[in-house]
């Protein structure tokens, strides 16, 4: 059974773990680094006398119509393409490579972990908070504006103190190429006083919520799997555990959900047509469990180090099954 694994060359090591797990349980793993097409892999997508759908690169050629399931995890197309005298061409050309591998995706019939489609709606932070309230999970107050007189009026409701963070991921790049995250912050009273910047883009705002423990379930079909760790143990890590990711790294302890609140954790899986998914949720420390977000392909190889959760071995055997079916 062949399973195709959509990445790219500096992805981090869930790719090897899941590599091995589909081995362990008598499957084929494909890597497709997404960022080498065009420039070192090939694409041949014929319609004509039959159909055919073939990936090469110098060392494997792999028919697409013997692909049993597909795990889409990274996209980064276009990336080895050279600059060019007019960089409207280099965009062009990433932009139809981009198309060129989304097509291919949707034309392997096997089963997608997940649907681009799915992935893509389900990446909506605010539907997510919408979907969660209907299903009655606990979220925090929130606001997305781009209106400052909003946000201070947002200030006066949220009692606890108010942070901020992006709806989508972002970084921002030194001379040097090297990236540093925009993490979630805690808004001062001073920062309320000049907020002009938001005429070029919004913000969403929260209530700051108390915390006891962030936990971090990750959802593989019916199979929940959650960690905690004590981000307040560190001062950097109060409003964004991330931000000491790398000092918690062994920090972190298997954790077990009510059951109420996997079954609404579930539900929610099941309205975007999820088969995975990475939740952050905050317990408070008068129990209560607030949701916070899903990450459709959310990280979690450091789960699979310590607590020694077993994901990619239930990743492999969703491919796997899902494939049979």
């Amino acid at each position: 059974m062949n399973i195709l694994i959509i990445t790219h060359s500096q992805d981090n090591e869930s790719i090897p773990l899941v590599i091995k797990a589909i081995e362990n349980q008598g499957g084929k793993a494909f890597r497709f680094d997404t960022d080498r097409f065009p420039t070192e892999v090939q694409l041949n997508a014929y319609y004509g006398k039959g159909e055919q759908l073939i990936l090469s690169d110098d060392e494997q050629k792999l028919d697409l119509s013997e692909v049993s399931a597909v795990w889409y995890r990274r996209i980064e197309v276009g990336k080895k393409i050279p600059k060019m005298t007019n960089p409207q061409i280099r965009e062009a050309s990433i932009g139809e490579s981009y198309t060129t591998i989304q097509g291919m995706i949707s034309s392997i019939k096997g089963f997608h972990l997940d649907s681009v489609p799915n992935i893509r709606r389900a990446e909506n932070k605010q539907l997510q908070l919408q979907v969660a309230r209907e299903i009655g999970l606990d979220t925090p107050k929130t606001l997305t504006t781009n209106n400052p007189e909003a946000v201070r009026r947002f200030a006066q409701e949220c009692e606890q103190g108010m942070i901020t963070k992006m709806l989508s991921s972002f970084a921002i790049y030194d001379e040097q190429g090297r990236d540093s995250v925009v993490f979630t912050n805690l808004v001062k009273p001073e920062d309320l006083k000049d907020m002009n910047g938001l005429r070029f883009c919004p913000m969403t705002f929260q209530e700051n919520i108390p915390k006891a423990l962030e936990l971090r379930t990750t959802i593989i079909g019916k199979r929940v799997f959650t960690a905690a760790v004590d981000s307040q143990s560190l001062e950097k890590a109060h409003y964004d555990w991330r931000q000491e990711g790398i000092a918690f790294m062994k920090s972190w302890q298997p954790y077990a959900l009510p059951q109420d609140v996997e079954e609404k954790l579930l539900k929610l899986m099941a309205y975007f047509n999820l088969n995975y998914g990475a939740i952050d949720i905050i317990l408070t420390p008068d129990g209560r469990y607030v949701f916070l977000e899903v990450n459709p392909c959310g990280e979690f190889f450091w789960l699979e180090l310590c607590p020694g959760l077993p994901i990619s071995h239930a990743i492999a055997e969703c491919l796997l099954t899902q494939a049979d079916n």
